[in-house]
């Protein structure tokens, strides 16, 4: 939430016991869930996805649901490790049907 913030969003965080009815309404394929669900601009947000890249998204307004980063690289935004080399992870998007498409690399 911190690297959101520190990119011009504005962050309501919301802690509940159970997300995956969360995950389940915005339609968030099981396989890119994650620790993180957001919503911005229509769009689902799920796991540590750069700011750049949603910023990328709202500009490009293209016709999926959303974007997420499965599991939790080292080198994603809120999951640097001082002293461990970043690792290349994929932004992936999805839409309501389950499709899936590299949004972009890191």
């Amino acid at each position: 939430m911190d690297h959101l913030r520190k990119n011009g969003f504005t962050v309501q965080a919301e802690d509940v016991n159970d997300v995956g009815p969360i995950k389940t309404r915005h339609g968030v394929p099981s396989d890119l869930q994650s620790c993180h669900t957001a919503v911005i601009g229509g769009y689902v947000i799920e796991g540590h996805v750069p700011a750049p890249t949603i910023k990328r998204l709202l500009k490009e307004s293209p016709r999926i649901a959303g974007l997420a980063v499965p599991g939790m690289p080292a080198g994603a935004p809120g999951m640097d490790v001082p002293g461990q080399p970043a690792e290349r992870y994929q932004v992936i998007a999805f839409d309501r049907t389950g499709r899936t498409s590299v949004y972009s690399t890191h």
